[in-house]
C-alpha cells in the first residue's frame, strides 16, 4: 500500500489537530497509508522526509528555504498555507495561499504523482514558468497503455484538453484537474491538463494567448510510443473560470469536436455586475463592466453567453449544489445556444462546485459519458 507523509514544519501557524483531520480524510478517501508529524526544528525536518513513497511538506517560514532540495522521497510537494512567492522546478511541486485546505490538494497531488503520472510535459509559447501541458496517456485500470488504442498508429486516440479553473487567480493550478486526468485516462482517452499563465499577475491579454497556445500546441505533441493523437476528435473542458476559458477559445476557432462548461464563469457581464468570486472578473479583466452589453468589446469577446452561436456542438454542466448565480448562467448560457443555433446538451444534476471535477461522483460520471460518446 501506498505510503505518504505529512511533514508539519516548525512554527507553522495553524491549529495541529486540524491539519491531521485533513490529512486523515485524504488518507481514507485515497485508501493509502498516512501519518503527520511536526517537525523541532528544520534540521529534524530534513530527517523525518527521507523516508517513504512521498511527502508533503508544510514548511513554514522557518524551513522555507528547504523547497526544492532533493531530500529523498520520489514525489516531494510542498504546501505552504499562506501567500508567498511561488518556487518552480523540476520533480515537484509548490502549492501556496490556498489556507490550510492547500493540505488535502497537496495529498492529492502527491497520490495522483505516484499513481498517474503524466506521459511528459510539454511546453509552449516563450516556455515560461506557467506555460505548459502535461500529455496522459490512455490506459487501463491497471496502469498500463490501454489494448484498445495501443496497437499501430492508426488507432488514433481522442484527446479531452483541459483547463483549470481558480476564478484567474494564481493560488490555483492545474493540480485541481489531476483526478479527472486518470479517470479519461482510464477511459482509452489522451488527456491534455493545460497550464496557462493567470491575469492577476501577468494580465488578460496573456491568459487568452496562452490557453490558445497551449490548446494549438496539442497538434505537435509526440506521444513518443506507438500511438497518435486523433486530431478531428478533441474536446475542449474547463471547470469554472476554466469553462469560461475553453468556451472562449472555442469560439476563437480552437480545435474541437465538443466544447464542455464544467460550472463555468460563463457570463462575464453578470459575473462583474453581480460580484462573482469576490470581485474576480473586474481583477482578471483589468477593469469593471463598462458599456451595454452590445458596445462592450472585452467583455462581449470575453464572454461565452454573448459569443453564441460558438458553432461547436457544448455540454453545459451545472451542479444544483453550486452558487445560484452559476447556475443562473449556465441555464442561460445552454438557452442562448440552443436559440442560435448551436447543438447544446445541458446537464445538471445534484453537486456541489467541485463535485463536477470528482470522478467518484454521479455528475461526473453522466458528464464522462455524454464525452466519450461524442469522441467515440
Amino acid at each position: 500500500m501506498t505510503e505518504i507523509s505529512v511533514v508539519v514544519g516548525p512554527g507553522v501557524p495553524a491549529d495541529a489537530a486540524l491539519l491531521e483531520e485533513i490529512a486523515s480524510r485524504e488518507f481514507t478517501a485515497l485508501a493509502v497509508r498516512g501519518a503527520v508529524v511536526h517537525a523541532r526544528d528544520v534540521a529534524h525536518l530534513r530527517d523525518l522526509v527521507r523516508d517513504g513513497d512521498a511527502a508533503v511538506v508544510v514548511p513554514g517560514p522557518q524551513a522555507r528555504s528547504l523547497i526544492g532540495q532533493p531530500l529523498g522521497p520520489e514525489v516531494m510537494t510542498w504546501v505552504d498555507i499562506e501567500r508567498v512567492e511561488k518556487i518552480a522546478g523540476d520533480g515537484f511541486r509548490h502549492i501556496q495561499g490556498r489556507g490550510v485546505a492547500g493540505l488535502a490538494w497537496g495529498i492529492r497531488h502527491a497520490f495522483h504523482r505516484l499513481h498517474h503520472p503524466p506521459a511528459l510535459r510539454v511546453p509552449y509559447g516563450d516556455g515560461l514558468t506557467d506555460q505548459w501541458a502535461e500529455l496522459y496517456l490512455p490506459t487501463t485500470r491497471a496502469g498500463t497503455v490501454s489494448s484498445a488504442v495501443s496497437s499501430a498508429v492508426s488507432s488514433a486516440v481522442p484527446v479531452v484538453a483541459l483547463v483549470h479553473g481558480g476564478y484567474y487567480r494564481s493560488i490555483w493550478e492545474a493540480d485541481l484537474m489531476e483526478a479527472l486526468c486518470a479517470d479519461l485516462a482510464g477511459r482509452g482517452l489522451a488527456v491534455w491538463n493545460l497550464e496557462y499563465r493567470r491575469p492577476d499577475r501577468h494580465g488578460w491579454a496573456a491568459t487568452v494567448a496562452d490557453v490558445a497556445a497551449g490548446l494549438a500546441a496539442i497538434e505537435s505533441a509526440d506521444p513518443g510510443v506507438d500511438l497518435s493523437l486523433d486530431l478531428d476528435r478533441i474536446a475542449v473542458a474547463g471547470h469554472s473560470a476554466g469553462g469560461q476559458l475553453a468556451l472562449r477559445a472555442v469560439a476563437d476557432g480552437a480545435r474541437a469536436r465538443l466544447a464542455v462548461s464544467l460550472a463555468g464563469a460563463l457570463d462575464l457581464v453578470q459575473g462583474d455586475r453581480r460580484g462573482l468570486g469576490a470581485g474576480a472578473v473586474a481583477v482578471a479583466l483589468g477593469r469593471a463592466f463598462a458599456g451595454d452589453d452590445a458596445t462592450d468589446e472585452l467583455y462581449a469577446s470575453a464572454s461565452p453567453l454573448h459569443r453564441v452561436p460558438i458553432g461547436v456542438p457544448q455540454l453545459i454542466v451545472q451542479g444544483t449544489g453550486d452558487d445560484l448565480d452559476l447556475i443562473d448562467f449556465s441555464r442561460r448560457h445552454a438557452a442562448a445556444a440552443q436559440a442560435a443555433g448551436d447543438d447544446v446538451t445541458y446537464l445538471e444534476m445534484a453537486g456541489n462546485h467541485f463535485d463536477v471535477i470528482l470522478p467518484g461522483t454521479p455528475i461526473w460520471q453522466a458528464t464522462a459519458q455524454v464525452i466519450t460518446d461524442a469522441l467515440a
